[in-house]
This record gives structure tokens, C-alpha cells and sequence, in this order.
């Protein structure tokens, strides 16, 4: 019944149905000539031509009624041929196919997929066994969304890419299912080949050109310590030896002035220097002919840029970093990110104080142009910080200008200072103020001076750094890849001991308006002896000439060492630090400071990390300390081990000897893991030493 009525209901369309038509229409001419023959010619002349119509029209009526079966059977056997024929493209395609339900489960696969992942027919295997990358995650999650993504099969690079494929408009029109309209969907799963495109795509990457400068960091000061008419042998020699070393990677080296070096290469062959860890820091080294202070070298590399020029401004960029961040060390500068390689050697103090006076100059011009000066440290501020920002008030006093120091958090370290300053009639009720006071006095001929930190995230304000277009920086710390980039004048010296020595010496040229009342030269004089740990660490000529100009300006050595006496229950969490301390892989130090009950127990931690380091063995000491919710670590070293480095591997910075970091969302026990699984790494890497 369903045929026939299938049957009944057929008809045809488009061009073949006028092929009837064509015969219906040569019927009726041929009645039109047998009428014109009985009339024209008679009887006998047309009934020839009647009764071959008469069987014409018969055998078209027999036909008519015989086609519209004749034809949907025809249709019927091509389609079905016509689908096998699909089937077998489908399932001999070069690409591989297969389809996939909600769950990432292959329901059906082609050959192609079969041969390449090994996979037998029916297996219903999970797709992200074979492709960990590919997980139910990443599934389209609307009709007509594609995702792609690359993946990796047997040294094999492929893009997949998936489709969403709704399954109520797969079975809309069955006769066999019925499905709801969130029933679900199945997912079409497709792999390109891009082997030989990305290898295609890396040699050309390996070809890009590579920028780099490498400068000498102490020309001047080894020619110094050699006889003149051998000063030219040692350059020679040093000319040799870069030269050589960026021939070997096929590289161009040009010297454009007589302490600096342009070089280009190709990114592969930076590649090879890089897994060598620029070998040649140290190989300059042992250039001697006589020479009392080693040669060393500053290396920095730009590439990945839109354009040579922006590659080259990458290079300038990571000299800049590694002269900041104390030389004898070489930078790479990508658009994604930067490499610190080197560095272990501490800089050298230079005695010449042509920069600091210069700079002197510059910051008495900014302050003079300015009415009102706000200065601040870092967060949780110590007493250099705040000793810097006492030598500032005081420069700026003396040029007549307003000044504010800027401070949220006072630690039992900064407390005895700060207290001195408090309801003291020499000095105003706002010298002090928290960071809403002092975003509150923030004009446009306001100058926000930033000492002991040269990283905005880690400011006692940062929001103050976007308030005032006129910034001066002033810090001893190595910079990082986190710089106050907008500011008008920098002034970074790690060579320096401390940033109160570094003040204590531009107010030597400020001018002879600069008095130091004895309270603030006490300030300065502490900044520096802490630091140094009681002039102990890091100390320089130029650390004892500005110790000896503040004692000269009225700074009371008692005075000093009386204010920062400790609490008992500071010195008993110092020494239980201290006796709970592991000695791990023979040669580093580390241990928890418990801060229950103690103020600032970051600064004792700080302490405790000092006091490891006199250990017989320890190369470098690290604390935790868990206060505020973050694990604050402080790590000291004497000179074998730059810990710098390391808490630049956790987030941290510091100097060679002196670094510390911040972790958050963590546990004393865990960060102490962390420190080992650090160290761990870096020994293996030949980055340090065990």
C-alpha cells in the first residue's frame, strides 16, 4: 500500500519532465498532417497516416504509464549506488576521519585514521588515548563551531580539527528514531598533515636574523691596571676571542667603538650559544698579560621581532638590563619573554663618582622644578628604605621645596627610626603619610622620588607611579624584567651597598645648602649598616667615604647600635631558625622562621638568614617566613653562589649576595620544597654549583 500510494503520488520535475511533453507534442502534429491529408488529398491518402497515429499515441499511452515506476526504480538503484560510491571515498580518503560521540569515544573511523593510529574496526577506542591533547574540554560546544589545535602523533605534526554535528538533524526525518531536541550531537574529527609545513616553518625561523651588542663592562678600569704599552695587546686579544666566538656560530661580529661589539647571527645558531650558556663570560676571563682585574663582558640579544629594527631594539633593551643588573652576564629578549644567562661575578665598584654627580645635578633640577616631593620604598619598608627616603626629605628641605615620605606599614626594624620623627617639633605632622594622604596631595608639579625598589609591583604605592609624569628612581637592587619604565630619571647602581649610600653621596653635590641634622644622618648611617650587616658584606671605598661624611655630619655610632637592640622574642625565633636549620645537598642552609608573636617576622627571618651563612660549608642560606598570608623567603650568600638567580627562578630579585622572594597560596613545608625542587634543577642545568 505504501508503494503504491508512492507510486500514485509520483511526479516528475525539471528537465525530465518535458521529455513527455516532446512526445505528446509530435503526436498532435502528426494529427494535424492526417487532417490536412483527408482534406487536401482524400480518404484514401490519410488513413495510412490515422492508423500510424492511432499506434503512435497507443505505445506512448503504454509508455507514460510504465515510466513513473521505470524511473524510480532507476533512481532508487542510483542512489544507492551513488551512496556506495561515497561510502568508498569516505572510507579510502587520504585524510584521516572519524566520528565521534559526547564522550570523545570513536564510533566510526576511515582506513586512512585505521593505518596511521593502528586502530582496529569497531574498537570504540577513547580518542584522547591516542591524543592526550584532545580532551572532551576542548569539544565545540554549538552547531558550526570548529575547534582546532596542534597535535603531535609518532614525530608526526597534525592539525585537528572537530566539528559539532547535531544529532536531531541526522535523524529529523527516520523512520526508526525519535529523538528530543537535546538529545545530543556526535562529533566529526578531521587530521591534517603539517609535518613538512612546520619543518618548512622552523628552517625559516632558524634563518631570522639575530641582533646583539656585547660590551666590555670594565674597559677602562683594567686598562688601568695594565702598562701602557701593553694595552693594546689585551685588546687584541679580547678582539680575538669574541670574534672567534661568533664566527664559529657563522656570525657577523663588528666593532663600532672600542669597548663595544655589534654582532649578527642567525636564530639557530643563538640557539647554540644559548644551550652553551654563552661559554664565553668565562673565557674571557682568563685573558691575562698582566692585567690585576679580569676582563668582563656584557651580552645582549634581540629576536623574534616584526622587523630587524624592532629586533635591534630588543638588543638595546637587554644590554640595558644586563649593565643594570651588574654586568658579566648576557640577556635575551624575546616579545614573550627575557633570559638572564651569567652573572655570577660580583661588579666591580668603580671609584670615579663622574655619575653621581651628574645624576646629583638632575635630581636638584627635577626637585627645584617641582612644589611638592613625595617619596616612598617598598613594601613592608626596612631601614635603608627609609633611611634613603630621610636623605631625600632632607635634599629637598634644603632646596625649598615640600616633601612627604610615604609609608603604609611600619616593621619593628623602621619603628625605632620613625619614632624619633614622631610629635618632634622640628619636623611637620605630614612628614609621614599612608597612600591615600599622599594620592590626595598629587598635583601636576608633583615628583615622585622611588628609592630601594626599581620594581612598581612591589612600591608601597603603585598607584601612585600613574598619578605623576615626573619619577626618579634611585636603587642598588639589579634590575629585573619588571622596570618603572616611565621614569624621567634612573639612577641604578648595584655596585652600591645600599641606596642611603647612594644618597649620602648625591648630597655631596647637591650643593653646601645641604645640612644634616645629626637625628637623619643616624637614618642614613643605619640604611648602610644594615645592609653591609654591620660593614661586613658589600662594602666598597665609596661605602666607607659616605660612612665617613655622615659621621662627619653628626652620626652617632652608640646611638645607632642601641636603636636596633632586639626583642628577646625576636632573638629566640632567630636562634630557633637558626638551630632548625637542614643543610641539603651539602652546601645550602635552609630553614623556617616561626613569626607567631613577632611584629615583623620577615626581619628576622632576614637575620636568621645572615647568621646561617657563618656556618663552615654554607654557600648560600634561604628562610621562609609565613607572614600575611604570603611565604616571604630571604636568601643571603658571601660569594660562591649568586641567589639572585634563584629567587628570579621563583619571582623574587635581589642583588648577588642578597635576593628574596614571595610565594602565595602555599605552606612554609611546601615552599621549602619548592626551594630544593629549585636548586635541584639548576645544579642539574649547570647553573650553579653544588
Amino acid at each position: 500500500m505504501k508503494s503504491s500510494n508512492l507510486t500514485k503520488e509520483f511526479k516528475l520535475k525539471g528537465r525530465v519532465r518535458f521529455l513527455p511533453m516532446v512526445f505528446l507534442l509530435l503526436g498532435a502534429l502528426l494529427i494535424v498532417v492526417d487532417v490536412f491529408l483527408f482534406t487536401g488529398f482524400g480518404f484514401s491518402a490519410g488513413l495510412p497516416v490515422a492508423i500510424f497515429a492511432l499506434i503512435y499515441f497507443l505505445v506512448l499511452l503504454l509508455v507514460l504509464l510504465s515510466l513513473r515506476s521505470l524511473v524510480l526504480s532507476e533512481m532508487v538503484s542510483f542512489a544507492a549506488e551513488y551512496g556506495q560510491v561515497q561510502r568508498i571515498l569516505l572510507r579510502e580518503l587520504d585524510i584521516p576521519y572519524a566520528v565521534l560521540d559526547a564522550e570523545g569515544v570513536i564510533l566510526w573511523c576511515n582506513t586512512a585514521l585505521e593505518r596511521l593510529t593502528e586502530t582496529k574496526k569497531d574498537a570504540r577506542e577513547a580518542l584522547v588515548s591516542l591524543f592526550p591533547e584532545i580532551t572532551a574540554q576542548i569539544f565545540p560546544v554549538s552547531e558550526g563551531e570548529d575547534v582546532e589545535l596542534p597535535v603531535r602523533y609518532k614525530d608526526f605534526n597534525y592539525r585537528a580539527k572537530l566539528r559539532r554535528i547535531e544529532l536531531q538533524h541526522m535523524v529529523s526525518h527516520s523512520d526508526l528514531f525519535e529523538v528530543d531536541e537535546e538529545y545530543g550531537a556526535l562529533y566529526a574529527f578531521y587530521l591534517y598533515d603539517e609535518t613538512a609545513l612546520q619543518l618548512a616553518l622552523r628552517e625559516v625561523d632558524d634563518q631570522s636574523l639575530v641582533a646583539g651588542l656585547i660590551y666590555m663592562d670594565n674597559y677602562d678600569e683594567a686598562m688601568e691596571t695594565v702598562e701602557e704599552v701593553r694595552r693594546s695587546l689585551l685588546t687584541a686579544l679580547i678582539d680575538r676571542k669574541v670574534n672567534r666566538y661568533i664566527a664559529s656560530c657563522d656570525g657577523i661580529c663588528r666593532k663600532i667603538e672600542k669597548d663595544k661589539y655589534f654582532v649578527i647571527m642567525t636564530k639557530k645558531a643563538c640557539q647554540g650559544l644559548i644551550e652553551n650558556r654563552f661559554d664565553v663570560l668565562e673565557d674571557v676571563k682568563t685573558v691575562s698579560i698582566g692585567n690585576e682585574m679580569a676582563m668582563t663582558l656584557s651580552i645582549g640579544i634581540g629576536y623574534g621581532g616584526l622587523s630587524y629594527a624592532q629586533n635591534y631594539e630588543f638588543a638595546r633593551n637587554a644590554i640595558d638590563l644586563a649593565l643594570g643588573r651588574g654586568g658579566d652576564q648576557a640577556v635575551v629578549k624575546t616579545p614573550q619573554e627575557v633570559g638572564y644567562y651569567g652573572g655570577k661575578s660580583q661588579k666591580a665598584e668603580r671609584n670615579t663618582r663622574v655619575k653621581a654627580r651628574v645624576k646629583a645635578h638632575a635630581l636638584q633640577e627635577m626637585i627645584t622644578a617641582s612644589d611638592t616631593v613625595i617619596v616612598m620604598g617598598h613594601r613592608l619598608g626596612d631601614v635603608d628604605s627609609f633611611g634613603a627616603c630621610v636623605g631625600i626629605y632632607r635634599i629637598t628641605k634644603a632646596l625649598g621645596r615640600k616633601c612627604h615620605i610615604l609609608m603604609n606599614d611600619v616593621t619593628t626594624s623602621t619603628r625605632p627610626l620613625i619614632e624619633l620623627f614622631r610629635d618632634n617639633p622640628d619636623y611637620e605632622a605630614d612628614m609621614i603619610l599612608t597612600s591615600q594622604e599622599a594620592l590626595s596631595k598629587v598635583t601636576d608639579a608633583t615628583t615622585v622620588v622611588v628609592v630601594d625598589v626599581n620594581r612598581p609591583s612591589i612600591t608601597d604605592c603603585p598607584e601612585l607611579l600613574h598619578e605623576t609624569r615626573s619619577i626618579v628612581v634611585l636603587d642598588h637592587h639589579r634590575a629585573g624584567t619588571e622596570v618603572i619604565e616611565n621614569a624621567t630619571l634612573s639612577y641604578v647602581e648595584p655596585y652600591a651597598s645600599s641606596t642611603s649610600e647612594m644618597v649620602s653621596e648625591i648630597m655631596q653635590y647637591i650643593g653646601d645648602t645641604v645640612k644634616i641634622p645629626p637625628l637623619e644622618a643616624n637614618c642614613l648611617y643605619s640604611g648602610i649598616m644594615i645592609d653591609t650587616n654591620n660593614f661586613v658584606q658589600k662594602t666598597g671605598v665609596r661605602t666607607f667615604e659616605a660612612a665617613a661624611y655622615l659621621r662627619r655630619s653628626g652620626a652617632d655610632v652608640t646611638v645607632v647600635r642601641k636603636l636596633f637592640r632586639e626583642d628577646a622574642d625576636e632573638y629566640r625565633a632567630k636562634a630557633d631558625a637558626v638551630s632548625q636549620a637542614e643543610i641539603y645537598r651539602g652546601s645550602f642552609a635552609i630553614s623556617a622562621c616561626q613569626g607567631e608573636g613577632i611584629t615583623s617576622p620577615t626581619i628576622v627571618g632576614a637575620q636568621a638568614a645572615n647568621e646561617l651563612l657563618n656556618i663552615k660549608g654554607v654557600k648560600a642560606s634561604f628562610i621562609c617566613t609565613e607572614f600575611q598570608n604570603k611565604i616571604f623567603v630571604s636568601a643571603r650568600s658571601i660569594d660562591e653562589v649568586n641567589v639572585q638567580i634563584i629567587m628570579e627562578k621563583l619571582g623574587g630579585g635581589g642583588h648577588l649576595n642578597i635576593a628574596g622572594c614571595q610565594m602565595e597560596n602555599i605552606s612554609v613545608t611546601e615552599a621549602i620544597a619548592v626551594i630544593k625542587r629549585t636548586l635541584d634543577e639548576m645544579i642539574e642545568n649547570g647553573e650553579l654549583e653544588a
